[in-house]
């Protein structure tokens, strides 16, 4: 996905832990930039004051007003910023009342890099759609690209039992584990277990440093990627 301007988002969540790990998910994926962080709806009015903001990032519980009020405010104001709501929060009520407002995506907490990822590559597919639809169906495809996120196929040959299993597994390491350390512990061969582990890798779950001071060629050693408050892959 390639755009001729980075989409500029505006992470708005109250602990600093939090906004620094979206600040980091937002920076990983292409065609994105986070143009700033703010920890209460008061801050970030003031930053969209001073900088041009194409999507909020917004948790709904702020310090100083909810989420859905503070979007409420900005449409009242002529803002047209679009907002990917975070939150914990499954109440439907609020999902509906969030629409009208300009909430394109909702990401529930806790959730994974790749989840938000996903969310922004379709926002971006969306947001990047220009000129006349030839027809309903075109608009229904760029409605479904942006509300309905389909799973995320696993490669041939894997499979989403295992697949969890060695999540477990490597989560559970905190030295880290190699392909046949991790081939003994769940019970598959070495083989399987390093395909495991690199499809692990390339979701950015899992971080791969070789592992010196052994005899022959350094077997890869892998981490399970902690990025906030030490708690697996997940965000607050």
């Amino acid at each position: 996905m390639t755009t001729e301007q980075p989409i500029r988002v505006l992470v708005v969540e109250d602990d600093p832990v939090a906004a620094d790990a979206h600040v980091m998910y937002v920076g990983r994926v292409p065609g994105f930039v986070a143009v700033g962080k703010a920890h209460t709806g008061a801050e970030a009015r003031r930053l969209m004051e001073r900088t041009p903001v194409d999507l909020l990032l917004l948790d709904l519980h702020l310090p100083d007003v909810h989420g859905l009020q503070f979007a409420r405010s900005l449409r009242a104001a002529g803002h047209q910023v679009d907002v990917i709501a975070v939150t914990s929060a499954r109440d439907l009520a609020v999902v509906r009342e969030g629409v009208s407002l300009g909430v394109v995506q909702y990401v529930l907490k806790p959730f994974t890099f790749a989840t938000l990822r996903d969310r922004l590559v379709r926002y971006a597919e969306f947001h990047g759609a220009v000129g006349e639809a030839s027809g309903q169906d075109e608009v229904d495809r760029a409605l479904a690209t942006l509300r309905a996120p389909s799973p995320a196929a696993l490669p041939k040959g894997l499979s989403a039992p295992t697949l969890e299993r060695v999540s477990v597994a490597l989560r559970d390491c905190a030295e880290g584990l190699t392909a046949t350390g991790l081939a003994e512990s769940v019970g598959i061969s070495r083989i399987t277990a390093r395909r495991y582990l690199e499809h692990l890798v390339d979701a950015g779950r899992a971080a791969r440093n070789p592992q010196y001071g052994t005899v022959g060629r350094p077997e890869l050693q892998y981490r399970w990627v902690k990025e906030e408050r030490g708690e697996s892959d997940r965000a607050r």
